[in-house]
């Protein structure tokens, strides 16, 4: 009996303890940014953030007076066509890495490699003067592009990885059956990769939704992401805090919730795919 307690008490002080302590300093900044944006703006110079007499003017004035819906929408409509054109193109490229041999391949695949270690800096003028030339600044395709020269890259490693885990004896026996090295890909990879595709997607989307150089570089008036829109709330002189803390929760919400909902069936992939292997 008192072996049990011991090894319960060892347990609540070595494991559970520490982990409320990580989480607590994880989660704190996000809930003192949560109860900031929902504390009056009168408010929080004289008494600070509060959980009494929580009200939502903050978020309505984020919506009716500086338009944060529309910045919103510019943020979807740019992550998700990178996520079309940066999968597109890293899964096709990852399956040629892994299934075809071909000359300079290592080095062509380092190249990859070595793209993420230049800042984005360096690519901001280029980008600028190359889409400027083509009468592309100020829209949704100028940042889709831009953000696929983030993505792209470390997304051909990661489905390259996850392609190379397949037999490549699935692919022959597709092709022996009848079908195409297209519909073998399509028909037997693409469905056995699903869970590399989805955890590839969600990095692509959440890396276009966060990034801030290009859209302040390459976008204007008639696109402004949300990263953008909430650094206009930072004036000179003055902070409305609410309204930026009120602007980070909602633009963390859409990453959060598309998690959430492909959690389940991420998980199910890979422990679906361990099995079989």
């Amino acid at each position: 009996m008192a072996l049990g307690r011991k090894s319960t008490l060892r347990r609540v002080l070595t494991v559970d303890l520490p982990m409320l302590a990580i989480l607590a300093f994880t989660l704190g900044p996000y809930l003192w940014m949560l109860l900031t944006s929902l504390t009056a703006e009168e408010s929080l110079f004289t008494r600070g953030p509060s959980v009494f007499d929580l009200v939502w003017s903050n978020y309505e004035r984020l919506f009716a007076n500086v338009g944060f819906a529309r910045n919103m929408l510019d943020s979807f409509i740019i992550a998700a066509g990178t996520v079309v054109v940066g999968l597109t193109l890293s899964v096709t490229a990852a399956y040629s890495f892994s299934r075809f041999e071909f000359r300079f391949k290592k080095v062509l695949l380092l190249q990859f490699l070595l793209i993420n270690m230049f800042p984005l800096v360096l690519l901001i003028l280029p980008l600028f003067v190359l889409m400027r030339q083509l009468g592309l600044l100020d829209t949704h395709f100028a940042l889709i592009v831009a953000n696929s020269t983030i993505a792209i890259p470390f997304s051909v490693w990661m489905m390259t990885s996850y392609i190379n885990g397949i037999p490549k004896s699935l692919d022959e026996a597709a092709m022996t059956d009848g079908c195409s090295r297209l519909q073998a890909m399509r028909k037997v990879i693409l469905p056995l990769c699903a869970p590399g595709i989805i955890a590839t997607g969600i990095y692509i989307f959440i890396t276009a939704w966060n990034e801030y150089l290009y859209a302040l570089t390459l976008g204007g008036q008639n696109v402004r992401p949300i990263t953008v829109a909430v650094q206009t709330m930072i004036g000179e002189y003055q902070v409305q805090w609410g309204l930026l803390t009120a602007g980070g929760i909602v633009g963390a919400l859409p990453a959060t919730i598309l998690f959430l909902i492909v959690q389940r069936r991420l998980v199910g992939g890979l422990t679906q795919g361990a099995v079989k292997g």
